[in-house]
């Protein structure tokens, strides 16, 4: 019987055949890899950038804050030559007024205005103005030429008591309403009380033109 001779053994080298320990998926290299950060301003500096904005709004705020304290500025200048203007303007036209009654309501408006102009001064410098420094601009807009030249044309056409007693009532009330918008924006206390004090005694003069017009309107 004839022998079957043994097939050669193959020796594989299993070293070939395990997987290299050393290899790793890369997702997992990804997962594990230190994560560059990305590039941002550092905590110092956003620190430091909110101490700056918070800086600039107690700043800002102290500043509208000392400006409402002090009053409108502006508004205090515009009385002030206004007041000023109608002064001059009821002074120089009580020779040019026919009428009894409006001849004595004009006499106290001189009176009335002459005594706040005086008044004025002292709050007004409290709060940043000096009546003798308006703003130029403001002294031009308030030189009251319109209303001059109004009252001209009406003494050459014999219509002035009429038409004064018209246009300063007006111009009275313009006033009035300057004097309230200052009251409700300045926390001045001496600035106040010139207010309240001039507004109740220029009331009755408004009154009186008021009744002169609807009696002779």
């Amino acid at each position: 019987m004839t022998q079957i001779a043994p097939r050669p053994r193959l020796w594989l080298n299993t070293s070939s055949m395990q997987p290299d320990q050393n290899q790793y998926p890369i997702d997992y290299l990804n997962q594990i890899a230190p994560q560059q950060q990305k590039p941002g301003l550092s905590t110092k500096m956003m620190l430091l950038i909110a101490g700056g904005v918070g800086l600039l709004l107690i700043i800002a705020g102290f500043m509208i804050f000392s400006s409402s304290s002090a009053g409108p500025t502006q508004k205090m200048q515009t009385l002030a030559a206004r007041m000023a203007t109608l002064q001059d303007i009821a002074s120089k036209s009580q020779k040019n007024i026919q009428s009894g009654v409006l001849r004595s309501t004009n006499s106290n408006l001189a009176i009335f205005l002459t005594n706040a102009n005086r008044d004025i001064a002292d709050p007004l410098s409290k709060n940043g103005v000096d009546v003798k420094k308006i703003d130029k601009n403001i002294q031009t807009a308030e030189s009251g030429d319109e209303l001059r030249t109004t009252l001209e044309d009406a003494r050459l056409n014999a219509v002035y008591d009429r038409t004064y007693a018209r246009e300063m009532a007006y111009q009275l009330e313009t006033v009035h309403a300057l004097m309230s918008e200052i009251y409700n924006k300045t926390n001045s206390k001496s600035l106040k009380e010139f207010l309240n004090a001039t507004n109740a005694n220029l009331q009755p003069i408004i009154d009186q033109l008021a009744e002169f017009n609807a009696a002779n309107g």
